[in-house]
């Protein structure tokens, strides 16, 4: 990829990033202020606001991600993270407004194993290739271990 389309797609990723997160941590945080000013869809519905609002930061935070270099699988693990992270805060939040009594639970559950796959695939993409990472191995951990052995010089 050329420094121009580079440039392009980091501005483009990063601007479209503040434009979710912005939104969605609006809708999220005040919904009734985010339907008068932006969404004045009738009838309002602060429990399918809090969810637009959650599930546009999930869209942020991916490109976030994306934008640092990590991979894609970490990058989509994180949208689908914070996404499911939010919903289930906005479950909480309406629990009084309708849905299952189980869905704060059920959705937190979802969350926090959304969140651990995101965090693994992270520090798989964090790790060097040919580096020990185990502490079990025979070999140094944290040594890289591809490099052939030092020859001896007379």
């Amino acid at each position: 990829m050329g420094m121009g389309t580079e440039i392009f797609v980091r501005v483009a990723g990063l601007a479209g990033a503040g434009v979710l997160l912005g939104f969605g941590a609006w809708a999220f945080a005040d919904p009734a202020s985010f339907y008068a000013q932006v969404a004045t869809f009738e009838p309002y519905n602060r429990h399918f606001l809090h969810d637009a609002g959650a599930f546009q930061l999930g869209l942020g935070d991916g490109l976030v991600v994306g934008m640092l270099g990590l991979s894609g699988r970490s990058a989509a693990l994180w949208a689908a993270a914070s996404a499911a992270a939010a919903h289930a805060l906005a479950h909480f939040l309406d629990w009084n407004l309708g849905g299952r009594a189980a869905d704060p639970i059920g959705l937190s559950i979802v969350a926090v194993v959304l969140v651990a796959a995101a965090a693994l695939s992270t520090r798989t993409d964090l790790t060097p290739r040919g580096v020990s990472t185990d502490a079990t191995s025979p070999t140094v951990a944290g040594v890289r271990q591809d490099l052939p052995p030092p020859t001896a010089r007379d």
